[in-house]
């Protein structure tokens, strides 16, 4: 069994309150759920209205095709126009760890 884990570290485009950063952060951890059938949710930083950390783990049985999904995930954080991706924390465990 592999385990893994994103964190993101997000600053966010033209908002200017916590009511428009929701409108931005939920469409994008919705779409990760549904897209890659991941468990995501944010974290951190949800008292500042221009900035988001957006955890995510994924079980699989296979090295490869964790590595392959959090890659997918990693992708599809990066090409949203709204955010700007500062940072990105991954970290793999597995059976051995």
């Amino acid at each position: 069994m592999y385990v893994g884990t994103l964190s993101f570290d997000l600053l966010l485009g033209d908002v200017r309150s916590l009511k428009e950063k929701r409108s931005v952060v939920r469409p994008l951890v919705a779409e990760l759920h549904r897209k890659f059938a991941v468990s995501v949710a944010e974290v951190g930083d949800q008292d500042l209205y221009r900035r988001a950390r957006i955890g995510l783990a994924v079980v699989s049985g296979d090295a490869g095709h964790l590595t392959e999904i959090l890659d997918r995930c990693e992708r599809l954080v990066a090409a949203r126009p709204e955010v700007e991706l500062l940072s990105v924390r991954r970290r793999l465990h597995g059976d051995d760890d």
